[in-house]
């Protein structure tokens, strides 16, 4: 992957207390998520994924060939598509480590 770019997925929750309070359909709807997340990692592309314990936030850094294919990845995720979180897309830039 010698020319990608870097970008950050910044997943917000809707409301307090998210994982503890999802329904099924939520629950169902971040389960499509993780594995979009995951198809992503087995490509070699993420660089960092995380949730806050309590679920106010989500974060994936991942690297993409364009901002284009940043942006369908992002776009193409169940919990974007089902609005179940507030996501944010940005350009990324590591500092640290180097």
């Amino acid at each position: 992957m010698a020319d990608t770019q870097t970008f950050l997925m910044l997943f917000k929750a809707k409301r307090e207390n998210f994982i503890a309070t999802m329904t099924p359909e939520e629950q169902a709807v971040m389960e499509a998520h993780g594995a979009h997340c995951h198809a992503l990692a087995a490509q070699g592309r993420v660089v960092l994924l995380g949730v806050c314990p309590d679920g106010a936030y989500g974060v994936m850094v991942f690297r993409a060939e364009s901002e284009e294919e940043a942006r369908r990845f992002f776009d193409e995720d169940p919990a974007v598509q089902a609005g179940v979180v507030q996501p944010e897309l940005r350009p990324f830039l590591t500092v640290m480590p180097g």
